[in-house]
């Protein structure tokens, strides 16, 4: 059995945007998500015209692999660093709103839920909705890289 520990993340990621996008009518981007910023750090807005759906692909990750997190952690996650002139530059956290936005999303749709005092975890059907699509995702390495097959 895969997990998403066993595949590269960016393949996995790529492949949960694909499900999400048809299968998961609850994930749209809101009506600002077009002219946003993901954080105070960056200067324009993201180039793909999909990055909610990507978002989302790679909350639903970081929840797997980090465990019970909470929306200060994930902004941390997503943060970057902020030229500030003379000064230099300095660490600043993501955009609160996406983050929050994108969990409230995902737990409508089942995904995710919130543990009290302790942050959100995937539910039994985000995990195993994770842990399907790596295996998909390395059955696709393996018959495009057969070399793979004998190192498990």
């Amino acid at each position: 059995m895969s997990t998403a520990y066993d595949v590269p993340s960016d393949l996995l990621i790529r492949r949960i945007t694909e499900y999400l996008k048809v299968n998961v009518p609850e994930v749209t981007p809101p009506d600002w998500a077009p002219f946003a910023k993901t954080s105070s750090h960056s200067e324009r807005p993201p180039d793909p015209r999909d990055w909610w759906h990507i978002r989302c692909a790679s909350l639903l990750r970081k929840i797997y692999v980090l465990g019970p997190v909470g929306i200060a952690r994930l902004r941390k996650e997503y943060g970057g660093r902020k030229g500030k002139g003379n000064v230099g530059k300095h660490k600043t956290r993501g955009g609160g709103a996406v983050v929050r936005d994108s969990l409230q999303q995902l737990e409508k749709a089942g995904l995710v839920r919130t543990v009290e005092k302790r942050g959100r975890v995937l539910t039994g059907e985000g995990k195993s909705l994770l842990d399907r699509l790596a295996l998909e995702v390395k059955k696709s390495l393996e018959k495009s890289i057969p070399e793979l097959k004998k190192y498990g």
